[in-house]
Order: C-alpha cells, then sequence, then structure tokens
C-alpha cells in the first residue's frame, strides 16, 4: 500500500464510485415504484458491496452495522453488505516507520527489542503489529490509518446517501436515530486515548472473572492515534468449532459472560463482537483485544430488558409497556405492543425456556427472517417506530453473539444463565457500580 491510495485523489474517485452507486439505487427503486421499472435488486446489490468493500475505514464499518438492522435496507442489499469483512491491505513498512515516528518521535525503534514490520492485522482503521519491550513484555501496537478523522466526516456524509435507500424503500424502522447512534460510536473510535480509557473500565469490571482477560494498556506508548496494550495469545475462535461439545459449551459461557456481566452489572456492552476482536486461550478462557466500540447504557435501560423478559414470562402487557418506556419507547399504541411483543418473544425464546437447547432448535431455516419481515411489515402499516438509538449497539451484540453460539453449536441452559445474571437485579445498585467503575477507569 502507498501513500497514493489513500490520498485526496485517491478516495476521491472511491467515493464518486460509492455516491453513484447509492445514488443509482436510489433513483433505480423510486423509479420501480413510480413507474414500474423492472430493478434486479441482486445484481445491483452486489455492485454496492463491491463499491463500499473498496473503502477502508469507517464507512465500511457502518456498511456493515447497517446489514444487521432488521428492514433498514432491503434485504438483498443487507444480505450483501453482512458479508463485507473488516479486513483492509495493510500499510508498508515505510509508511509504519513514518506514523510511529509522527506518534512517538524519531528516536520510537529504541523503545522496543523488536517491532515486527509486517502487520499481524488490519482493519478499517488500523492495523496491529506484535512487538516486544526491551524487559520482553510482548506487546500489541494498534496503529490508526492516517487522516481518518477527516475521512470519518466524508464517510459520514457517505452514510446519508445509504440510508437514503433505506428511507425510499419504505423502512418500518426510522433511521435518524440509528445514524446519530452511528455517528457518535465511530467519532469515538477514532479516540484511543479514550479506547484506553475503555480498556481500564473493563479490566474492573471483569476483575472477578477468571475465564474472561483484558490486555492492560502500556501508557508510555500510547498517544491518541496509537494503542500499545500486551499481547494476549490465543487461537480464532473458530478452531474451537470441531471441539467437543463439553469444550464448545464452556467457551459459550465465558463469551456469554464476557459480554453479559458488564451489561447487567454496570450498563456497558461491547458492541463490535467480530470474530477478529477476541481468541481463545487453550482452557477455553477468552481473551478481549478491542476496545473501540464500547456503549454506556442509563441503568433504567438495562431494567428495560430485563422486566421485558419477565413481562413475557408472566404474560403482563402492562410491564411490557413499562420495559419499553424505559428503553426510550415513544408513542407505542396497543397495537404496537402486541406486534413488539410477538418479536420479543421470539428473540428471548432461549432465554425462557429452562432446558440445555441450541439457539436455533425448533426453528426452521429462515424463520427468523420471515418473522422479522412480518413485524416489520406490521409496524410500517402502522407508521413505524423510531427505536431508540441504544438499540444499534445492543442489536449488534446480540447478533453477532448469536452467531458465536450457533458457529459453535453451543446447547446450553440459556435461561439459568441468564437468571443468574439477574436474579438480584437492583437498579439503583447498577447505578452506583456503574459510578464506580467509570471513576475507575476515568470515563
Amino acid at each position: 500500500m502507498t501513500d497514493e491510495s489513500d490520498s485526496f485523489t485517491g478516495r476521491l474517485g472511491r467515493y464518486a464510485k460509492v455516491g453513484a452507486s447509492v445514488g443509482g439505487l436510489a433513483a433505480r427503486l423510486a423509479g420501480q415504484r413510480y413507474l414500474g421499472w423492472n430493478l434486479d435488486r441482486d445484481r445491483h446489490a452486489s455492485e454496492l458491496k463491491a463499491a463500499l468493500g473498496g473503502l477502508k475505514g469507517p464507512l465500511m464499518k457502518a456498511a456493515q452495522l447497517i446489514a444487521t438492522i432488521p428492514d433498514a435496507l432491503p434485504p438483498e442489499y443487507a444480505r450483501e453488505l453482512a458479508q463485507l469483512q473488516a479486513n483492509a491491505p495493510a500499510m508498508g513498512w515505510a509508511f509504519v516507520r513514518r506514523r510511529m515516528t509522527s506518534e512517538l518521535g524519531p528516536g520510537w525503534p529504541s523503545k522496543f527489542a523488536k517491532f515486527d514490520k509486517e502487520a499481524s492485522f488490519a482493519a478499517s482503521l488500523g492495523q496491529v503489529h506484535h512487538a516486544l519491550l526491551p524487559d520482553g513484555t510482548e506487546v500489541a501496537a494498534k496503529l490508526q490509518y492516517p487522516d481518518m478523522a477527516s475521512a470519518l466526516e466524508a464517510d459520514l456524509n457517505q452514510l446519508k446517501l445509504v440510508f437514503a435507500v433505506g428511507q425510499r424503500f419504505d423502512p418500518a424502522i426510522r433511521t435518524d436515530e440509528i445514524h446519530a447512534e452511528i455517528t457518535n460510536r465511530l467519532r469515538e473510535e477514532l479516540d484511543y486515548r479514550r479506547e484506553a480509557k475503555h480498556v481500564a473500565l473493563y479490566r474492573h469490571m471483569l476483575r472477578d472473572e477468571p475465564d474472561v482477560h483484558v490486555p492492560e494498556v502500556i501508557p508510555g506508548l500510547s498517544t491518541e492515534r496509537l494503542l500499545s496494550m500486551t499481547w494476549l495469545k490465543g487461537e480464532p475462535l473458530l478452531t474451537w468449532k470441531e471441539r467437543s461439545q463439553e469444550e464448545r459449551d464452556r467457551l459459550a459461557v465465558n463469551m456469554f459472560r464476557a459480554w453479559y456481566v458488564p451489561f447487567y452489572f454496570y450498563g456497558v456492552i461491547h458492541g463490535d463482537p467480530h470474530l477478529g476482536n477476541y481468541t481463545v486461550r487453550p482452557d477455553g478462557s477468552v481473551n478481549l483485544m478491542d476496545f473501540g466500540c464500547v456503549r454506556i447504557f442509563p441503568p433504567r435501560f438495562v431494567r428495560g430488558s430485563i422486566e421485558l423478559y419477565r413481562a413475557l414470562m408472566t404474560d403482563d402487557l402492562p410491564r411490557a409497556v413499562a420495559a419499553y418506556e424505559d428503553w426510550g419507547f415513544t408513542g407505542l399504541s396497543h397495537e404496537m405492543i402486541v406486534v413488539l411483543n410477538r418479536w420479543a418473544a421470539f428473540l428471548y425464546g432461549p432465554l425462557m425456556d429452562d432446558r440445555p437447547r441450541r439457539l436455533t432448535e425448533g426453528i426452521a431455516d429462515g424463520h427468523g427472517r420471515d418473522m422479522a419481515q412480518n413485524v416489520f411489515g406490521e409496524l410500517r402499516r402502522m407508521g413505524g417506530v423510531r427505536p431508540p438509538r441504544e438499540f444499534v449497539f445492543m442489536d449488534r451484540a446480540a447478533i453477532g453473539l448469536g452467531a458465536v453460539f450457533i458457529h459453535l453449536r453451543a446447547s446450553i441452559n440459556w435461561h439459568r444463565l441468564f437468571e443468574s445474571l439477574i436474579h438480584d437485579f437492583d437498579v439503583e445498585a447498577l447505578a452506583e457500580r456503574q459510578a464506580e467503575a467509570l471513576g475507575a477507569a476515568r470515563l
């Protein structure tokens, strides 16, 4: 990769390609609706994925997020965008040397006993190099790509075009809050000093979880665009797919606790359970390695998640209404509540079933998609709903973890696992724990 490939002219050319693709899609959708034009959505969706896949940076990550939101885009486009991988060509060594010099000064090589020239991982916003400190400590040096701040603002303008596609498709989900949430979180991801505080937050929240491991930040080798952390050794999760049922189940429980102990005890969620963001140790314990996408929720939102579960378990409609209000929904009619409860019962289903089971047990292939289309079709008929912005990354986490559990073919009593986290829930106690944790991380 060269400087030229990320120059203003280079990015401008790629943006023009994306803009033409998305703009052309919007025009064709309008033509299909009002003029009866024939639109090959599958082919055009493939073209759109190809255009977005050529962009290293926030727009590709945003496209992946949008693809997880039911009915935000036509299903053909959601399917194609979901296949985008946050893997970009790595910066070359000459480029890395200049970037490291800009972050740590010309004497930066003396701070390391060894610094690998080849990146170990390359993603949408930056890349990671393995290094050794003079005392032998293994380090992961996460280096942000150049000019990402200006690239982000340009990408957010492109994101508006992508959302315009969904609006022209007449979705049941109004996307203004979704756009605002993605904008805020992506801006935060560029600040590695903030991510360092997220690492401290997770070290505090998971300090009593022996099967979840969080790295330690090296402050003297970290800046706003360089984050150095202790290296955690482990294998990719997919290498565990052929392990014994007992081993796969143990790993699934560790993953569940890694994500949901922070949420139900502290009101914090890791919003991006991407396969590249964790590895597995030989004993089945989990390494968490990326903390850019972290969402802190008001305690009432956590209460809403638990109260809706309890309302569904007891068929208590007024309790469900209160739960949706805790989440921040407004203006929901009785009819909307009934439809939303049907969708919620599907999502909470494994948690309500007091026996060991797989997530997909008893669900025909495509049933979830059909259920979503039916529910969101009814919501569209009622005028649509505007989901609170907190939902974007909560849904992202739930969908990503669900995919992990399905990959592992985990068979667990999800009901008892969930109940073990919420049985003595108290919203005031959560608020106190959250304030203490945020204070410890200086967030």
